[in-house]
C-alpha cells in the first residue's frame, strides 16, 4: 500500500515537471505547478504514515507500552503546504487572467516577443 503511495507521488511530480517544462501554454504550466505541489503533499502524508499508529491524542489513563502514535509533524507541514500551494495557484491564475488581457495570448512564446 505504501509504496503505492511512492510510486504515485513519483508519477505526479515527475508529470508536473514535464508539464511545466515542455508545454508553452500559461494554463498548462500552472496545471503542471499543482500537480507538483498535490505529488509533493501527498510524499509527506505517506512518509508521515505508520500503519497501526493512532493520533497523538490521549490521556494519561490510555498509554500504555504498547501504544504507537503517528507523527503529526508531516500532518502539520502538508496542511501549511495546501493552503500555501492554494494561495501560489490563485495568484498565478489572476496573474494569467492579467496577461491574456494584455497580451491577448496564453503562449509564453508569443508574450515574449510581443515586448509592449
Amino acid at each position: 500500500m505504501i509504496f503505492t503511495n511512492y510510486l504515485v507521488c513519483f508519477f505526479l511530480i515527475a508529470l508536473g515537471i514535464y508539464c511545466m517544462v515542455t508545454k508553452k501554454n500559461l494554463f498548462k504550466i500552472c496545471v503542471g505547478m499543482g500537480l507538483v505541489d498535490y505529488g509533493v503533499n501527498l510524499l509527506i502524508v505517506s512518509v508521515g504514515f505508520h500503519d497501526s499508529g493512532t493520533a497523538p491524542i490521549f490521556n494519561i489513563s490510555e498509554l500504555t507500552r504498547d501504544t504507537f502514535f503517528v507523527d503529526p509533524i508531516p500532518q502539520a507541514l502538508t496542511l501549511t503546504s495546501i493552503v500555501i500551494g492554494a494561495c501560489t495557484t490563485a495568484m498565478t491564475l489572476s496573474l494569467i487572467i492579467m496577461l491574456y488581457k494584455q497580451y491577448g495570448t496564453l503562449e509564453s512564446d508569443q508574450i515574449r516577443r510581443l515586448r509592449g
